[in-house]
């Protein structure tokens, strides 16, 4: 199961960066949401990134009912 926020890793492969403050200042230049803890580290919801990054959720395999004209 996927967590709710990007890791560490995934932060820093987004940002090309590893230190919090460097990564903050790429996630702003992205204009992607983040909050910063009290420990420094930096916060991103993973339904945030992928939707400013342009990913889009599985399609439903169950199609909408329609009626069958024969």
């Amino acid at each position: 199961m996927d967590s709710m926020f990007l890791t560490e890793n995934e932060l820093a492969e987004l940002t090309g960066k590893r230190r919090h403050n460097a990564q903050v200042k790429v996630l702003r230049g992205m204009g992607v949401e983040h909050k910063i803890r009290p420990d420094g580290s930096i916060v991103v919801l993973r339904a945030h990134a992928e939707r400013i990054l342009g990913e889009r959720a599985p399609k439903s395999k169950i199609k909408a009912w329609e009626p069958a004209f024969h």
